[in-house]
Parts: structure tokens; C-alpha cells; sequence
């Protein structure tokens, strides 16, 4: 079966994007599943940490990436679907035309967004964008503070924007980050943490979602050659 295209998008910069990126595509690769990455992020820091990740394991992993150009982005994730299970696409912020691109390319895009009044502001122009290319959407609560006023009132502002929310969200907490030096995710780090149980939840939502089933027969298949490739 062709692979899933998600795209992560958002157009603030400091939303958690490829922290998001990062995160399920290490969760889902501890399953065994075949991810490949597309950073089109001129900043390339999923670029990093796939680098960092390289070192760790030593060539072993089910996850590769490539670094391209914004409009290359269809034309490679079209190329890698055969090969893989998942593709993740880390968006640029500010870039309009990569970001469209990327967009354009998956069937399911998914926009961080931390609980703030200027967060839910800045958002929507991604969301603009994201429904004038018809495509699937679903926000995802990031870095989201221990309950409390300003976090009900946003939940509720979130609510009357009629968007489609992820019950899952990730919570603010210092594993994500220290999981991300070590080119790890929190499911491979701290496996018994809260923020493990967050991106577990999150991830099986979006394969509840896009109908995938989780639990695939694994055939002891290689692992994926690393090809870090950019153009």
C-alpha cells in the first residue's frame, strides 16, 4: 500500500513543527513502521536531528530523510511512496510557495499551535491556506500548560472557530527537547513518560484518522538504507 503523506504546517515560526515531526516519526518508527521525512525547512533542523539520530543508531533505523527544494515536494513524495509507510513533511514557515507545496502534497496536514490568544491570531492564515487547498486538516495543542483559566478560555476560543482538534496534545515539558538532542523521541527515551503517552495518543489518533491499521504484521523487513540526499 502507498505510503500516508502528513504534512506539518504552520506559517508562525516557534510553534513546535519539527519538534512535532521528530516526535511521531521516531514513535511510529519504534513500531517498526517505514518513515521517511521531507524537510523543505531552509533552516533544517529536522535535518539536524535526523543527523544526530544517523550517528546514534549507527546506520540502523526505519527512517530516512531527504532535503529538497519547496516546489520539489510533491514530485519526491510521490517517488518515496512505494518504499515507506509514512512520510512527514516539515514545512517552512514565512515561505509561502513551500509551504503551499507541502500542503498540496498530503492528505492530512497537521498545524501545532501553543494556547494563546496571538497563536490562534497568527494561525490563521495556515488555515486559510490549508482549506483554499481542500485539504484535511487537524490542529494539534502544543506545549499546553497544566490546566487552568487561560487554558479553558482558549480551548473554548479554539471551539468557536469550528477547527478540527486532536484530543491528544502535548504538554509542556523539558523531555521533549532533551529526547531531541540525543536524536531520539520521547516513546524511545522515556518510554513510561507522560509526554511517551501523549505522542502514543496522538499518533494512533492520526492513525484512527487515516484509517491505518497500527498494529501491521511486521515481516522483519531491512531497514531502511540511509540515503540523506539534498537538492
Amino acid at each position: 500500500m502507498p505510503a500516508r503523506v502528513i504534512t506539518v504546517a504552520q506559517q508562525k515560526g516557534g510553534a513546535g513543527k519539527t519538534t512535532l515531526v521528530a516526535q511521531l516519526a521516531a514513535h511510529w518508527a519504534s513500531q517498526q513502521r517505514r518513515v521517511a521525512l521531507i524537510d523543505i525547512d531552509p533552516q533544517e533542523s529536522l535535518t539536524q536531528w535526523y543527523r544526530v539520530r544517523s550517528k546514534a543508531n549507527g546506520g540502523e533505523d526505519h527512517i530516512d530523510l531527504r532535503w529538497v527544494s519547496g516546489w520539489r515536494t510533491g514530485t519526491e513524495a510521490d517517488r518515496l511512496k512505494n518504499d515507506f509507510d509514512l512520510i512527514l513533511i516539515d514545512s517552512p514557515p514565512h515561505t509561502e510557495t513551500g509551504a503551499k507545496a507541502a500542503v498540496r502534497a498530503a492528505e492530512l496536514v497537521l498545524v501545532p499551535m501553543q494556547l494563546s490568544p496571538m497563536d490562534l491570531w497568527a494561525t490563521k492564515p495556515t488555515i486559510k491556506m490549508i482549506r483554499d487547498e481542500r485539504r484535511d486538516m487537524m490542529l494539534v495543542l502544543n506545549r499546553v500548560p497544566a490546566r487552568g483559566l487561560l487554558a479553558d478560555e482558549m480551548r473554548a476560543a479554539i471551539d468557536g472557530e469550528q477547527l478540527a482538534v486532536a484530543e491528544a496534545a502535548l504538554g509542556n515539558r523539558t523531555v521533549y527537547a532533551a529526547s531531541l538532542l540525543k536524536g531520539k523521541g520521547v516513546t524511545e527515551v522515556a518510554p513510561r513518560s507522560a509526554a511517551a503517552e501523549e505522542v502514543a495518543r496522538l499518533a494512533d489518533e492520526i492513525d484512527q484518522h487515516l484509517a491505518i491499521d497500527r498494529h501491521p504484521s511486521l515481516d522483519d523487513r531491512p531497514s531502511v538504507d540511509r540515503r540523506l540526499a539534498k537538492g
